[in-house]
């Protein structure tokens, strides 16, 4: 697992450090301060290969340095090689499964028992785009490295359970039901599969409550959970097979890396995804250890973390930016109780959890109450114009300026 991750040179601030926690680390703040590039440097030091573009230093090429701790107290770190445009970083391999879920859909996986093709040592990337999820990728050679979720779900659906595939199709049956929008009353339930016309093929398809759907056809969403789901099965199972043609033992320390976890989920989704996916990956293997890294812009996000949060194991880190500067600070996670309240947190900083409009006539009419010059309006009777505008009629704001405008007249 990765205890600490430095990035000097590198990013939107001079030096930025994170001391990580063993289970669960949540990155927030802002667009553009230097989250997604936190997840792309912990895949890099992991793997020694970058999963998009490499990071490049923002200032002096010699001094950029990414510094990092995998063992106790042993610091390693990579160095910008300038003449070679590239980053050089030490030679060891993790022995974690690596699954990396990126916002543009794709997903990386490292495993540390795969046999490279033609390379002869341990380990191998897999670069997966989202079209390659669904279809399938051969390597360079011509072998096929995945058939892809369309081939092999309808493949594993149908042999018989007993089965070693149909094993496998069972336990994605239960991925897929512990990930739904709603267990109880909206699951992500595999049917019979269905041809389409002009293909060949036979396609995967869900019941969605309102009839079966293609999983082609389905949501943006439902395409990248399902994704996610079909590869954490496929990466497993996969690790698993080449660990027993080995003669070795299955890893037992996973790392997750997802960017954007609430990307296109119905807020009913958003709060029950994390907690999900914690369970999903817990559950993958005996005595299974968990390293997640994740960015999040959701308040319900974070709301759902509350009951499930263990302050030796979990830390929230906040990206900032205060007087031009990018500041990253650590904390354990306050109980807010709602996304309403999470809103008007540290975290995200909201004076109110109403439209720009409303909060503007709201800062007047409080000035207004307390005596105080206003903002935007001139008036009391144009902040309330303003307010019967932009506020719901049963606004808890409403009794206080009620009484305000009541005695004004008087």
């Amino acid at each position: 697992m990765l205890r600490s991750l430095k990035l000097v040179g590198v990013g939107p601030a001079p030096e930025m450090e994170m001391q990580f926690a063993s289970r669960l680390n949540v990155l927030t703040g802002d667009n553009g301060l230097g989250k997604s590039l936190f997840l792309e440097a912990i895949w890099y030091v992991l793997t020694g290969n970058w999963a998009g573009e490499q990071a490049y230093p923002n200032g002096d090429l010699d001094g950029a340095r990414i510094k990092y701790e995998i063992h106790e107290n042993h610091i390693e770190e990579a160095g910008f090689a300038k003449m070679e445009n590239r980053w050089h970083r030490a030679p060891d391999q993790s022995d974690n499964l690596i699954i990396y879920a990126r916002v543009d859909g794709s997903v990386s996986i490292w495993d540390p028992l795969r046999i490279s093709e033609r390379a002869g040592w341990g380990g191998t990337i897999f670069q997966f785009e989202a079209d390659e999820i669904l279809n399938g990728t051969k390597s360079q050679y011509g072998t096929v490295i995945c058939r892809g979720l369309i081939e092999d779900w309808v493949t594993w659906q149908e042999k018989r359970p007993e089965t070693p595939r149909g094993q496998v199709f069972t336990h994605l049956k239960e991925i897929l039901k512990m990930v739904s929008p709603n267990p109880e009353r909206e699951r992500i339930s595999p049917v019979d599969p269905v041809r389409m016309l002009g293909d060949g093929r036979t396609f995967p398809t869900i019941d969605t409550g309102y009839g079966p759907i293609r999983i082609v056809h389905a949501s943006a969403a439902m395409k990248r959970i399902i994704s996610l789901a079909y590869l954490i099965t496929w990466a497993w199972h996969e690790h698993v097979e080449q660990a027993r043609q080995l003669k070795e033992k299955p890893a037992k320390n996973l790392v997750f890396l997802m960017d954007e976890v609430e990307t296109h989920l119905h807020p009913e989704w958003q709060r029950r995804i994390l907690p999900a996916l914690l369970k999903v990956l817990e559950s993958l293997g005996d005595g299974m250890q968990v390293q997640m890294h994740v960015t999040t812009h959701s308040p319900m996000v974070l709301a759902s973390l509350e009951p499930h949060w263990d302050n030796t194991k979990d830390e929230l880190f906040h990206f900032a930016l205060k007087d031009g500067k990018v500041t990253l600070e650590s904390s354990e996670l306050a109980r807010w109780g709602t996304a309403s309240r999470w809103l008007k947190s540290r975290v995200f900083g909201l004076h109110a959890d109403r439209s720009v409009e409303a909060e503007r006539a709201m800062e007047d009419a409080n000035a207004f109450m307390s005596g105080e010059p206003p903002t935007h309006f001139k008036t009391p009777e144009e902040v309330d114009k303003e307010l019967e505008r932009t506020l719901w009629d049963q606004d808890p704001f409403w009794v206080r300026w009620v009484i305000f405008m009541g005695k004004s007249k008087s």
